[in-house]
């Protein structure tokens, strides 16, 4: 549902800064239950480009092309699952006119209250469904539909959710914060230095990023890091 050109630092806590890097951005459909469920809405105007899409290595919708895909409109989602409020996750919410949104209660306290240091707010993309009494504010980790959950993970914000789903194939985990799977995997020139994990550029707390990012890694049996362009090129999760 978009697409985001910048410094590959934004991405990699203290590696790869200089180079560029553009990462997709993404509206994750759960299928599969009786509830029509997404993770994120994407951006309200994606630039859609030759270049963005060979970057990436993938097409760029716009969430109705998206949502048509699988036969749906924006009106048919009864549930969004927000990893957190940072605007090009949340453009399209206001056209989700039947769902609930589930929301951790420092990401709504962030967007209408946001710090110097974080722009990605912008309280405008929220503003209808806060005054439709669409928001479902969560405070501790819950489980959302039997078989999908949420767990509280502030690392790249401070009510950032990782969902975790029950699959056939095991836990598939949705991370709740900006990250490719390098930052699970990283090269060996980090690993070399007895680091597990790389934490995003942009972060909340350095140390407890890099920790929770460990137990996400150990939690998950497909791992679906935010920004990972290795996946835009597909239609589904195997």
């Amino acid at each position: 549902m978009g697409s985001k050109e910048f410094d590959k630092g934004m991405m990699t806590y203290q590696h790869d800064y200089g180079k560029k890097y553009t990462i997709p951005i993404y509206c994750w459909y759960i299928d599969g239950g009786d509830k029509k469920i997404l993770v994120d809405t994407g951006e309200m105007h994606p630039i859609k480009s030759e270049d963005r899409e060979a970057a990436i290595g993938g097409k760029i919708f716009t969430f109705e092309e998206g949502l048509a895909q699988w036969g749906l409109t924006p009106e048919d989602i009864d549930i969004v699952i927000h990893t957190h409020l940072h605007n090009d996750h949340c453009e399209n919410d206001y056209k989700c006119v039947n769902a609930s949104f589930y929301v951790h209660q420092k990401e709504l306290e962030r967007i209408h209250n946001p710090h110097p240091l974080d722009f990605r707010y912008l309280e405008d993309y929220i503003d209808d469904i806060e005054e439709n009494g669409q928001i479902i504010s969560v405070d501790n980790d819950c489980e959302i539909v039997p078989g999908i959950r949420v767990m509280h993970t502030p690392v790249h914000t401070d009510g950032g959710l990782t969902v975790i789903i029950d699959t056939e194939k095991g836990k598939a985990v949705i991370t709740g914060f900006c990250v490719i799977m390098e930052n699970f995997h990283p090269p060996a020139e980090i690993t070399a230095m007895e680091m597990e994990v790389v934490p995003p550029g942009t972060h909340v707390n350095t140390y407890e990023s890099y920790n929770i990012m460990i137990k996400v890694r150990e939690i998950a049996d497909i791992l679906l890091p935010l920004h990972e362009p290795e996946f835009a090129g597909l239609k589904t999760i195997p």
